[in-house]
């Protein structure tokens, strides 16, 4: 008997070969899609790029964050020093950004990844806060009335080409890319094996040999030095920065709400989530403080009746996976014997029927 021990399914082949065909017509938006249509795509890529690091930090690595607006808000305030202070070029200053939220997330990790539960997660929203009260009181990026970048500064973000708008959505894009990208080849390591370990057990992982704190630092570091990245591309768009915009915390509640929509500790389900987020916002925004009523009792409904978001139900009621991070054992065909080859993902094993073990 062949047994093969595979991760991918024919769902998730379709699915890649889908997506493939999605990103390369994407990719060309800025050459049929107009203005405020690619604004509108720069904003999903953005939520959606956010939403799957903070589905990293709490899905996997088990640390509930309250506080993603406190990097959103420095990579924003970074790229506005580097470019208005240092005179440096935009996507310069944009991946300077990056840089200060790592920089900045190690020490803040180091003492917060101390606390667990919801000790962590409150400190996480105070130091968010305490971000925005000091930048509140620099006055060289304009103190608690912020401050503007000017259109002269980002004359030069743009290809022979490509406009300006366009630019910023192909960073958009293939910031959600390399995050569901780099998140898949994550989990599908044995790093990623471990992180779930530690979600679901860290006291057993722990016993296991499992460097539980080193792998929550490195999440945690990753994650914050991709949303203060992300976090320069919004306010590079937006081209004003204020402390009570960049520090504000909606951003984090409408993270929250698109990863608990779609499926907390799945890939997919940040991408269903942003997607409910914004047909809603699409449809309802008009409704003033009714459209927030409406978000928050969807979100109760969701938690109570489907814990696992639409698409964890989905996914679970079907067998349905389009990015399967787990191996499993399926019966091959013996007549189609071949020699194991050098592909990771895939293995075949001769079974003796008869042999005991």
């Amino acid at each position: 008997m062949i047994v093969n021990v595979e991760r991918s399914t024919r769902t998730s082949r379709i699915s890649t070969a889908v997506f493939c065909v999605a990103i390369v017509v994407l990719v060309s938006a800025p050459a049929w899609a107009g203005r405020g249509q690619l604004s509108m795509l720069v904003e999903f890529f953005y939520y959606l790029a956010l939403a799957e690091l903070w589905n990293l930090l709490a899905g996997y690595a088990g640390v509930i964050s309250l506080g993603a607006q406190g990097f959103i808000g420095l990579g924003g305030y970074a790229l506005f020093f580097f470019t208005l202070n240092m005179g440096w070029h935009p996507l310069f200053a944009l991946i300077a950004a990056g840089v200060v939220g790592l920089v900045v997330a190690v020490p803040a990790a180091a003492v917060m990844l101390r606390l667990h539960g919801a000790y962590l997660a409150i400190a996480t929203w105070v130091l968010a806060e305490v971000a925005r009260l000091g930048f509140s009181e620099m006055t060289s990026l304009g103190a608690g009335s912020g401050i503007s970048l000017g259109v002269a500064s980002v004359r030069h973000v743009e290809l022979p080409f490509v406009s300006r708008d366009g630019i910023f959505f192909l960073l958009a894009l293939l910031f959600a890319i390399l995050t569901v990208a780099l998140s898949y080849l994550l989990l599908c390591s044995k790093y990623g094996l471990a992180l779930k370990s530690v979600r679901d057990n860290e006291t057993s992982a722990r016993s296991s040999g499992v460097n539980s704190y080193g792998l929550k630092l490195g999440v945690f570091v990753a994650s914050s030095a991709g949303m203060a990245l992300i976090g320069a591309l919004i306010y590079l768009t937006k081209l004003r920065i204020s402390p009570a915009a960049a520090f504000d915390a909606n951003w984090t509640s409408n993270i929250i709400f698109i990863v608990i929509i779609g499926g907390i500790g799945t890939l997919e389900g940040p991408i269903i989530g942003t997607i409910v987020f914004f047909v809603l916002r699409q449809y309802l925004s008009d409704l003033g403080s009714w459209y927030l009523i409406i978000l928050g009792g969807l979100a109760v409904v969701v938690m109570l009746k489907m814990p696992r978001g639409l698409w964890g139900a989905f996914s679970h009621r079907f067998d349905v996976r389009l990015f399967p991070t787990r191996r499993r054992l399926v019966l091959g065909n013996p007549d189609k014997v071949r020699p194991p080859s050098g592909d990771a993902g895939k293995t075949e094993l001769a079974v003796n029927p008869g042999d005991p073990s």
